[in-house]
């Protein structure tokens, strides 16, 4: 894969006329060329370039979309009254910065252990041959399965709220 976007182009006066006479805009440079083998894993292929995006919005954000309720903890939901404020005066709640907040952090932590090529490992004992069969043989000292479930179940919420929150990355 080779990816590259240029800078945003600087907006002169003479780009209204341009556009208005002959229906040129100024674009953004982008040039990306996919590989077959960039598709063969392409969840791995993307992690690593979704992960830093999302890290730098998360630092540099000047604003926070609207987050459904049941995309976030208890305590960070609105109570109905905030939200019926919102509806009729558009004023957000003391909680609506946290909530974006707290999905960044959920797609970010996501996309962190899809890097980790080795974040199963966290759930398994040491491998123990057995002594009959040789090293062709043997099992694990102990096997975490409701950790490992719970893990991937959060990894895979993440990966839910970011194709739910897709159109909200934006700074």
């Amino acid at each position: 894969m080779r990816v590259k976007i240029g800078k945003y182009p600087t907006h002169r006066f003479y780009h209204n006329w341009l556009n208005g006479w002959f229906g040129f805009a100024a674009k953004q440079t982008q040039k990306i060329r996919i590989d077959k083998w960039d598709t063969w894993s392409m969840d791995d292929t993307l992690a690593p370039i979704i992960l830093p995006m999302l890290v730098q919005l998360r630092a540099t954000k000047h604003g926070a979309p609207m987050v459904d309720m049941k995309d976030v903890p208890k305590e960070l939901r609105a109570t109905k009254k905030q939200l019926d404020a919102y509806r009729k005066n558009g004023d957000v709640d003391p909680k609506h910065c946290e909530r974006w907040d707290w999905v960044l952090d959920e797609m970010i932590w996501a996309f962190e252990q899809k890097c980790r090529d080795d974040w199963t490992d966290d759930y398994y004992g040491d491998y123990v041959e057995d002594p009959k069969n040789g090293s062709m043989a043997g099992s694990f000292e102990w096997i975490d399965h409701e950790g490992r479930a719970a893990h991937q179940e959060r990894m895979s919420n993440g990966f839910k709220l970011f194709g739910t929150y897709f159109e909200n990355l934006w700074d």
